[in-house]
């Protein structure tokens, strides 16, 4: 998954004091307007979190970045979802069936899902999902011209003609066929691009779903000022149930867009936001003790939920030998790239520079928290004795007539990358640091024009394939996420195996040695494999986190 861009807060010259008097007026109005709109609760409880990065559109279509995803989440459905374990639940499918070649997957659907109430719908009233919602939802996705980034979601499924094949037998049905086997495709349909949306509101507000959405979430859209505030207001139809009560049990869900994350700090420490995800190094070490726990100061008001996060930070390499500015490039040489994967100390780089949020990553490219994650396989600890006979080998003993290599990253990353700048230059490698603006360092990493770069990878859906296919020689950037140009036939042909492999066992035993072809290629450096930090006022429950750090609200209570 690839990360949001920042983008500048639209009302930046107005105070914060300003901004949140109005936000509090605006949410108010939109409260005290709708209490036809509150079956179950007695209270008027509203959940505030800051979204930094900015939202740029509500459409399920556009959610690639976890900013929109957040969102768009508490809006809409699919057929299936994941639990906070990572294993496939119903959704709007109640039940479904692969066929035992594992090409054909049938769908049975509720009949108590309906839209949102909107003004496309006769009388205003959301009508029932039906199995030709789906047909149409993921059509939209696929057809020509379509400028959604979540095609590649049905890469694996079978052409009728020039169209995709999915069917609808009658209004309970959903069939969708595959071209070949793919064990991980159930996952992929929990992504937010599967989920469903209505026909007539796509057609009737055109470009302008994107702001105008009509699913059928726990939460339906109310408001939203871009850049300022956007609020969601509970679905009173929606269809899930939990302990005899209809979800959710919040009446809003209330977003901001302050730009600068220390100001957001600051706001949910006064008591203004609910919640607040990740840390920042301008924070950090006022919320979080050197061991990674909230500071004791903030026991009182804050909850703090941790656990393992399926997002892989690493270093790439260029490996395309096709590439010209790596003619001279010691970087093209793989001892060398070993060399750097040895010279640092991973363990204390998490200790000191980031509060020991996160696990080295020394065990390859597939993380901590995955099913076939391997705790045992370690690929790269610090070891500078052997960095320097790799180096030798190489060439270059102690770094001699090694020319300085460039690594390119952006602010954010700028402490991490000093940290390794430094342990390498103990060995003999000479590294400058480029610091991009993190729009055109992501759109040099897609051209494949950086030599060497910082690059993370989030899952998409929770299967190791997610990050092999990062090595793909299919999936060459730019038309593909495979930044590095890593090319290898025996690796390919491991990669095509696993894909029609349906036993996980055997599944798993294909990823593990595709791993170690990639990690003994070096190719990539593994930084660490992140953790999902959540910070909540006392006064929230039900509030969960998962490997895939995804926002879900429905459950959630605010006392």
């Amino acid at each position: 998954m690839r990360q949001s861009v920042l983008i500048k807060d639209q009302n930046s010259s107005m105070p914060g004091y300003c901004r949140y008097f109005l936000s509090g007026l605006i949410i108010l109005s939109i409260i005290s307007g709708c209490s036809d709109q509150h079956d179950d609760n007695k209270g008027r409880s509203v959940f505030r979190y800051n979204e930094s990065a900015g939202i740029t559109s509500l459409d399920p279509a556009f959610a690639r970045d976890q900013a929109n995803i957040w969102a768009t989440h508490q809006l809409f459905n699919g057929l299936v979802q994941l639990d906070n374990r990572l294993d496939i639940k119903p959704c709007i499918a109640k039940l479904w069936k692969i066929s035992d070649d594992g090409l054909t997957y049938i769908f049975h659907l509720r009949t108590d899902v309906c839209f949102h109430d909107d003004p496309v719908f006769p009388r205003g009233k959301g009508r029932r999902v039906v199995s030709s919602d789906f047909v149409y939802s993921f059509s939209r996705i696929t057809e020509k011209g379509s400028t959604s980034p979540g095609v590649w979601v049905f890469n694996s499924v079978a052409h009728k003609g020039n169209r995709y094949d999915f069917e609808a037998p009658d209004d309970t049905t959903f069939i969708v066929r595959l071209e070949k086997p793919f064990p991980p495709f159930l996952g992929l349909l929990t992504t937010l691009y599967c989920s469903v949306v209505p026909r007539e509101a796509v057609i009737v507000y055109g470009g302008d779903f994107r702001k105008k959405p009509v699913g059928t979430g726990p939460f339906r859209i109310r408001l939203w000022k871009e850049g300022i505030k956007l609020v969601l207001v509970k679905n009173p139809a929606y269809f899930e149930w939990e302990d005899g009560q209809r979800l959710p049990f919040l009446d809003a869900v209330a977003i901001t867009f302050l730009s600068d994350k220390q100001s957001a700090f600051l706001e949910f420490i006064k008591g203004n936001l609910d919640f607040m995800s990740g840390i920042d190094p301008g924070y950090k070490d006022e919320l979080l003790t050197p061991e990674g726990h909230l500071n004791p100061k903030f026991g009182s008001k804050v909850n703090l939920l941790s656990q393992p996060y399926l997002n892989t930070e690493y270093l790439a390499f260029q490996t395309d030998s096709g590439c010209s500015f790596l003619k001279h490039q010691p970087l093209k040489y793989k001892k060398v790239r070993q060399a750097i994967n040895y010279a640092f100390d991973r363990g204390k780089m998490i200790q000191f520079l980031r509060n020991n949020i996160g696990t080295p990553g020394i065990n390859g490219i597939i993380p901590k928290g995955m099913p076939s994650f391997d705790s045992s396989r370690v690929y790269y600890d610090y070891d500078p004795v052997k960095a320097r006979k790799l180096l030798k080998e190489a060439g270059f003993p102690n770094g001699a007539g090694l020319p300085p290599v460039e690594l390119s990253t952006t602010s954010e990353y700028l402490d991490l990358c000093k940290y390794i700048q430094h342990q390498v230059a103990n060995i003999g490698i000479q590294m400058k640091i480029d610091v991009v603006p993190p729009a055109a360092l992501k759109e040099m990493k897609a051209q494949a024009k950086l030599p060497f770069f910082r690059a993370s990878w989030i899952a998409d859906y929770p299967d190791a394939e997610s990050y092999l296919s990062l090595f793909y020689s299919e999936n060459f950037c730019p038309r593909g996420p495979n930044y590095t140009h890593f090319s290898s036939t025996s690796f390919d042909k491991l990669f095509d195996l696993a894909m029609v492999t349906v036993d996980d066992s055997a599944r798993f035993d294909c990823y593990r040695q595709m791993e170690k072809l990639i990690m003994d290629e070096a190719p990539v450096v593994i930084l660490y494999y992140d953790q999902v930090l959540r910070f909540a006022r006392k006064n929230v429950s039900g509030l969960e986190s998962d490997p895939m750090n995804m926002l879900a609200l429905k459950r959630v209570k605010k006392n």
